[in-house]
């Protein structure tokens, strides 16, 4: 009978596995700096996400739809769906029509049927940089864009 060359023992993927722990638990701060950027791209592609199904919902329904933007909580509700929550540590703005501002903590950003919006602009930053989800108020587009301050 005749055994294969080919293949690992099992000692020797016990050792790759012991060398992979090592490494995991002597550079965890490399994996935490990545985390604020990692979060803040995924909450303003959520964030645009969010802001498309509601001009979708407006068009299909023929009705105005309001996404209701929540800075205190970190919280975007549109009527019908379940909420979106932001990541705490990252801190939200809203920049929208005053009409649409309902207090310093609360803001609406409505679409219309025809796809329009009343306009505006969620920021979500980590610091001194992050992301820019802005909606134009004539065709109700969502773009998504970094931010740096300036």
């Amino acid at each position: 009978m005749r055994w294969s060359n080919r293949g690992f023992t099992l000692v020797e993927l016990l050792v790759v596995m012991a060398i992979a722990a090592l490494m995991m638990t002597a550079v965890p701060s490399l994996f935490s700096a990545a985390m604020p950027g990692l979060e803040m791209k995924s909450a303003a592609r959520r964030t645009a996400a969010t802001l498309r199904l509601a001009r979708e919902t407006a068009i299909r329904q023929g009705t105005d739809a309001a996404l209701l933007v929540d800075l205190e909580n970190h919280r975007l509700d549109l009527q019908g769906y379940r909420s979106l929550v932001l990541p705490k540590r990252l801190s939200i703005r809203l920049e929208a029509a005053s009409s649409e501002m309902l207090d310093d903590q609360h803001g609406v950003i409505r679409f219309f049927p025809d796809g329009s919006s009343t306009g505006g602009r969620i920021l979500i930053l980590h610091e001194d940089h992050g992301y820019q989800v802005g909606v134009t108020w004539l065709t109700g587009r969502i773009q998504l864009a970094p931010w740096e301050a300036k």
